[in-house]
């Protein structure tokens, strides 16, 4: 099976230093069953096949990758490692540090880990090579991994219906040749990688009949932080371009396994960004949002279906690609903000509960250095901000969180 546009550009930037890794975090009240959770997700597993792939092997001057279906997994793909101190702690900079293999099928794992300091709870760590597949796909599988485990449904809650449409026409987008602010560096560390902060916070109230969601919220909320956090370091007031994931697919059992989201960009003027015009600001993103998430578009834009075409060897179209993501950095979005909004699943694992809170975090490579991700669950947003190590420090995330919390509670009118 050829990969498809996203698998294929993303295989051609791999770096070790910064895996491309997709990290998903659900906490349970209860402790699992590890015979039944091993046996219950890798049945999962099969009644999802896309997910049970690898990557061929083939010489570079082939004309595409392609990936291997497989009838079961390569190697095993859940584990329970030994309670240990910091045990979530240690997990969570495995999510970061060692991406799933692409040469074994699934390109996924598993983990349940037990804090020994809450030894009645165990925390899930889905782990996912981004090349592969994203956050929506594998969160189904393990939603039916849940379901098996508990015997209970979980079936996936209708969407949240938007109000208040307005014609796409009439959405005013700032554009220009500028290429867009970055996130100014803050300490950065010596080490490469990416860091993570992960927070549990109220989800802002929006007014009811607002005609702005609680997605314009949060895509605010971040595009004031980064101006703040610029203007800290010495940055004058620059226009923005905040990358958001939109995904169209079915939540159901039928839904496409791989990567299927698609890339808009949301921009912002630099005399937008004033903290003082925040309903106007509100205002203006619910526009540009609606109208971007009914464009009809390739997932990556059409200069990456063109890039990716089978005419030269990939490892010719590799060293391309590298060449013009280096080239294109100066043009390349501030920041990725992926607001995967209240959690569709119930993810009621029987005896062990029903997740109370699931964090997501997304790759976070320079030029852009940051991304912030969020989701709602049991009425709670849970944020993860990721960064790379070249970049920012533990110190610029605690500082980061701190102004997302203020513009967050901002967005609500009463601050």
């Amino acid at each position: 099976m050829p990969f498809p546009v996203v698998d294929e550009i993303a295989r051609h930037c791999l770096q070790e230093e910064e895996p491309e890794t997709v990290h998903i975090e659900v906490h349970l009240p209860g402790r699992v069953d590890p015979v039944r959770l091993e046996r219950a997700f890798t049945e999962a597993l099969r009644l999802h096949p896309r997910i049970l792939m690898r990557e061929a092997p083939g010489a570079w001057y082939r004309r595409r990758y392609t990936w291997e279906l497989t009838d079961a997994p390569d190697v095993p793909v859940v584990s329970f490692p030994e309670p240990e101190p910091d045990a979530l702690g240690r997990a969570r900079a495995r999510a970061l540090a060692e991406a799933p293999p692409l040469d074994a099928s699934p390109p996924v794992r598993l983990e349940a880990v037990t804090d020994p300091e809450l030894p009645d709870r165990c925390v899930l760590f889905l782990v996912v090579n981004h090349t592969a597949l994203d956050g929506p796909a594998c969160l189904r599988v393990l939603a039916t991994a849940a379901e098996l485990y508990g015997g209970r449904d979980n079936a996936p809650a209708a969407p949240p219906v938007r109000t208040g449409d307005a014609p796409v026409e009439a959405v005013p987008m700032p554009g220009g040749l500028a290429p867009p602010a970055h996130v100014a560096p803050g300490t950065p560390e010596p080490r490469p990688g990416n860091g993570m902060l992960v927070a549990e916070l109220p989800v802002p109230k929006r007014p009811k009949g607002a005609p702005y969601t609680v997605n314009d919220q949060l895509m605010v909320a971040t595009a004031l932080m980064i101006a703040r956090w610029n203007r800290e370091h010495g940055r004058g007031q620059r226009p923005l371009r905040i990358t958001m994931p939109v995904d169209d697919r079915p939540r159901d059992a039928a839904m496409p396994i791989g990567n299927g989201t698609r890339l808009v960009e949301v921009p912002f003027a630099a005399e937008e960004l004033d903290e003082h015009r925040i309903p106007e600001l509100l205002r203006v993103t619910s526009l540009r949002t609606r109208a971007l998430k009914a464009l009809d578009r390739p997932q990556l834009g059409r200069g990456a279906a063109l890039l990716t075409a089978p005419v030269l060897p990939v490892g010719v179209r590799a060293a391309l690609t590298r060449g013009l993501r280096r080239a294109a950095g100066p043009w390349t979005s501030t920041t990725l903000l992926s607001n995967i909004g209240r959690i569709p699943y119930a993810l009621d694992f029987g005896d062990a509960g029903r997740a109370d809170a699931v964090w997501f975090s997304a790759p976070a490579r320079v030029p852009r250095g940051l991304t912030v991700t969020t989701a709602s669950t049991a009425g709670r947003l849970h944020l993860a901000l990721r960064w790379s190590r070249t970049l920012l420090g533990e110190g610029d995330g605690a500082r980061l969180l701190d102004l997302f919390k203020r513009y967050t509670h901002a967005t609500e009118g009463d601050g």
